[in-house]
C-alpha cells in the first residue's frame, strides 16, 4: 500500500509526506515522525497506523482532539481522500494515487474546533527521515506571514534545506 498525506503551501503547490512505517506519529516533541512545533499540537498527539491494507488514526488523549473529517475521532479507519485535522494543519490522505487529483484546504482565517485561533507564525512541519533527522517543510497556518509580510514558500524552503545537505554531504 501506498500512502501519503498531503498538505499545500499558499500558492496551491502541494508537499507530500509518505507513510511507509507500521506506526507513524504525529506531534509536537521531537521524537515525532511528523513534527508540528505549535503549542496547540501535542507532544504525541496521534499516530496512524498501517496494517496490513488498512489504515486507521489513533488520538494519543490529545488536549485539543484529531480529526477526520471535521468530525474529532478517538481512533478510526481512514480511507482515500479523508482530511486529517492535527492543530491547523489539514492533510489530505492518498492511498495508491486515490484520489488522483487533490484539491488544497483553505486553512487561513478558520476557526479550530476548539475555538482557538493559532497564533500568526510560520509553522514548520517536520518528517523524521530514515537517518533519524528531520525535514523540514515550513506550511502556513492561520495566515502566516514571513519577515517582510510575505507569505512564506515552504516547498522553497525545503528545497533549500535539501541543496543545504547535499553541500554537506560534498565537503
Amino acid at each position: 500500500m501506498d500512502a501519503k498525506l498531503v498538505i499545500f503551501k499558499p500558492n496551491g503547490q502541494q508537499k507530500v509526506f509518505p507513510l511507509a512505517k507500521d506506526v507513524t506519529v504525529m506531534g509536537r516533541g521531537g521524537d515525532c515522525d511528523l513534527r508540528i512545533p505549535l503549542e496547540i499540537v501535542s507532544r504525541r498527539h496521534c499516530e496512524i497506523h498501517l496494517d496490513q491494507d488498512r489504515l486507521r488514526v489513533k488520538d494519543l488523549n490529545s488536549s485539543n482532539g484529531t480529526y477526520v473529517n471535521n468530525q474529532r475521532v478517538s481512533e478510526t479507519g481512514l480511507s482515500p481522500g479523508d482530511r486529517l485535522m492535527v492543530g491547523p494543519i489539514i492533510f489530505t490522505l492518498q492511498v495508491d494515487g486515490v484520489p488522483k487529483e487533490i484539491l488544497p484546504v483553505e486553512t487561513r482565517g478558520r476557526k479550530l474546533p476548539t475555538g482557538d485561533q493559532p497564533a500568526e507564525a510560520e509553522v514548520e512541519v517536520l518528517a523524521l527521515a530514515e537517518g533519524g533527522e528531520h525535514d523540514t517543510l515550513s506550511a502556513m497556518a492561520g495566515g502566516a506571514q514571513g519577515g517582510q509580510g510575505e507569505e512564506v514558500d515552504p516547498i522553497s524552503a525545503l528545497e533549500a534545506l535539501a541543496s543545504e545537505s547535499k553541500k554537506k554531504d560534498q565537503e
